[in-house]
This record gives structure tokens, C-alpha cells and sequence, in this order.
């Protein structure tokens, strides 16, 4: 987990799974407790809706609702999705409205059309809320990506959640909820078994060793090249040697707030790394074109340790601004040198995600 600005955070819980699944059972079974947490704030500051027309109070009285906070390049809210949808479907006939609250960490993610294309990409089928300006997230006082607050059919908070995990609990308590909205005891406590592949894959917690990282001047850490990050201006920089966790630059780049943006073909970012995966936040910026990447890991191709987007050879292409698997490994993890070189110019990358 990481703070991220104004004490937001992307989340990632860490549960022993034979300990969520005895949450799950106990709340299922009316042993736990759903007490009122305080009233939903509602929607009313979407600057626009997909997959349906506004929602109001009205218009969900007596249903019971689930309130995902997310943003699409959070590697965390990816691999929630999967849950997400399969809670959807499998409880939609039941009562439940999934409303999914899109609130934004980087401008890209303020677009209507790059959200469209994440939409559709992660096939989400239930009502998004756009929350370009974070107005919904202010009025809930929400500080975390992902969050997770389930409603009762009164518009009362009875659950909630931050981060990812933890499944087979919120799920009981949609079961929980939506029996007393039905006025019957509980009787299905079944919990889904989504399938989820490349990015939305569950972590491998044991062997992680690394963290997000942040490129951009404005949250960068770990930056190891000799030449400082120059503030809003192109500069030429090298890397050499690297110590865990370290990132450096080589080439020419223009280092943004936000971002790092390739100046030139052939410049390179290179990351000492330890973890299955290694995930970058991409995008083609203002080429508006596929721009091609190449990946070594330890100065070889990735062979069977590719990512998704990536091939055997490390050959890659950045065609929309969104989150990349770069590696995905078996069963060789520990500190490895990373290095993604861009063979054109333009790119934009953002932040390091590992899982």
C-alpha cells in the first residue's frame, strides 16, 4: 500500500485465507454483527454515468447496493474486478445494484473515452458514476482505492471495505443484507470462484518484495541515476548499478509531475525489482500511435517470465494510456534487473505496480 495525494491510498490487504473464510461463515450465519456505519452520500456530483442513467436515492430504495470506489490503472482495483462482476451477476435477480464509482488518481484517468475503453476492456456491465472532480469521493470521505460500502435498502451504510482481499467476507455480508431485505434467514453461502488472468491475478504476497513506485517528479522515490530528475525539462540521463528498489534512467527524458515522457528512441528505465510480477503504467501520449517497447530481465529476453503484454522476446506495444504486465514469472522470484527500452519516442510512463 502506498499514500498517494492527499492521503489517498491504494490498498492492498494481506488475509490469511483460512481466516476470511470464518469471517464469511460467521456473518453469514447471523453470528456477526452488520451495525449502521452512517448514511450513503449518494451520487449526486457524477459528471456523467455509464452503463445506465443517473441513480438517485429514489431510485434505489429497497435494494440493497454495493459502492466500488476505483480507479482503472490501480493494479488493486483490477484484481478486485473479477469479484466485483461475478458479485453483479450472480446477485442482480436478488436485489443487489452494483454501482461502480470511477474517481480518478491521474489526469489520463479523467478522460470519458479512455474510461469507456477500460469499461468495455474489463467488461463491466453495472452503472459506473464518473467522478472526474472526486466530488463523490469528497462527500463520502473516502481515502482508499479500492473501497467497498454496502447499503441497506434504506440507503444506510452496513459495510464496508478498503483494499483488496477479504472476499468471502463482503460477500457474506451481501448475503446478509440482501436476506433481510427479503425478511428471511440467510441460505445460500456459497461465495463466487472468479476466474482471473494476467493483471487481475491475486498477488503472490510471499514472494513480494517490492513496492509501487511512482516516476513522475512529484511522488518519485528510489530514483538512482546520477543526474537528478529535472523538473519540466528534457535531459539526458544513465544508469549503472542498482540496489533493490531503485529505478534509473538512461537516455533522453522529460520528467513530468505525473510522468516521464521518452524524448528520444532507445531511451531506457531500468528497475531492481523482486516479485512474480512487474506491471508499468503506459501510454503513447501525444504520438497517438502504438509506440514499441522491448524488455530484458538480467540482459535477456523474458522467454516463459513474459507478461500479457509482452512476448517471449520482450517485444511489446503501448497502443492506449492504461496498466501493463510486463512480468509475469514461475518458479524463479528474487531481485532481478528489469529494463523496458522504448524503440520510439513519446511514450509516457507513470508508475510501477508489483504483485
Amino acid at each position: 500500500m502506498r499514500p498517494a495525494a492527499g492521503g489517498m491510498r491504494r490498498w492492498m490487504l494481506t488475509l490469511a485465507g483460512a481466516g476470511v473464510l470464518a469471517g464469511a461463515v460467521l456473518v453469514a450465519r447471523g453470528q456477526g454483527s452488520l451495525p449502521v456505519e452512517g448514511t450513503g452520500a449518494g451520487f449526486e456530483g457524477a459528471s456523467g454515468w455509464l452503463n445506465s442513467a443517473p441513480l438517485t436515492a429514489a431510485d434505489l430504495k429497497g435494494k440493497v447496493v454495493l459502492v466500488d470506489f476505483w480507479t482503472y490503472s490501480c493494479i488493486n482495483c483490477l484484481r478486485t474486478m473479477p469479484y466485483i462482476r461475478a458479485w453483479a451477476e450472480k446477485y442482480r435477480a436478488q436485489g443487489l445494484v452494483v454501482v461502480g464509482v470511477h474517481s480518478p488518481e491521474f489526469r489520463f484517468e479523467q478522460s470519458l473515452a479512455n474510461v469507456q475503453t477500460a469499461v468495455q476492456r474489463l467488461r463491466i456491465d453495472f452503472p459506473v458514476a464518473l467522478d472526474s472532480s472526486q466530488a463523490i469521493w469528497q462527500a463520502w470521505g473516502n481515502r482508499f482505492w479500492p473501497a467497498y460500502y454496502l447499503l441497506d435498502g434504506n440507503g444506510k451504510i452496513r459495510y464496508h471495505q478498503y483494499g483488496e482481499g477479504d472476499y468471502g467476507r463482503t460477500e457474506a455480508a451481501i448475503q446478509r443484507l440482501l436476506a433481510e431485505a427479503h425478511g428471511t434467514a440467510p441460505t445460500d453461502h456459497s461465495l463466487v470462484r472468479p476466474e482471473a488472468k494476467a493483471e487481475q491475478s491475486a498477488p503472490d504476497l510471499a514472494r513480494l518484495g517490492s513496492d509501487e513506485t511512482y516516476l513522475g517528479y512529484g511522488k518519485a522515490e528510489r530514483f538512482h541515476s546520477p543526474q537528478p530528475l529535472r523538473p519540466d525539462q528534457p535531459q539526458r540521463y544513465s544508469v549503472s548499478t542498482l540496489r533493490l528498489n531503485q529505478w534509473g534512467l538512461a537516455g533522453n527524458w522529460l520528467a513530468g509531475e505525473e510522468k516521464i515522457v521518452a524524448q528520444e528512441a532507445g531511451a531506457s528505465i531500468a528497475y531492481q525489482f523482486s516479485a512474480r510480477d512487474l506491471h508499468l503504467v503506459l501510454g503513447p501520449g501525444a504520438a497517438g500511435r502504438p509506440l514499441r517497447i522491448q524488455l530484458t530481465l538480467d540482459g535477456e529476453p523474458p522467454g516463459a517470465d513474459h507478461g500479457s503484454d509482452i512476448d517471449a522476446a520482450g517485444m511489446g506495444l503501448v497502443d492506449a494510456t492504461r496498466l501493463y504486465q510486463l512480468v509475469r514469472q514461475g518458479t524463479r522470484v528474487g531481485p532481478r534487473r528489469c529494463v523496458i527500452r522504448f524503440l520510439d519516442a513519446g511514450a509516457e510512463a507513470y508508475a510501477f505496480t508489483f504483485g
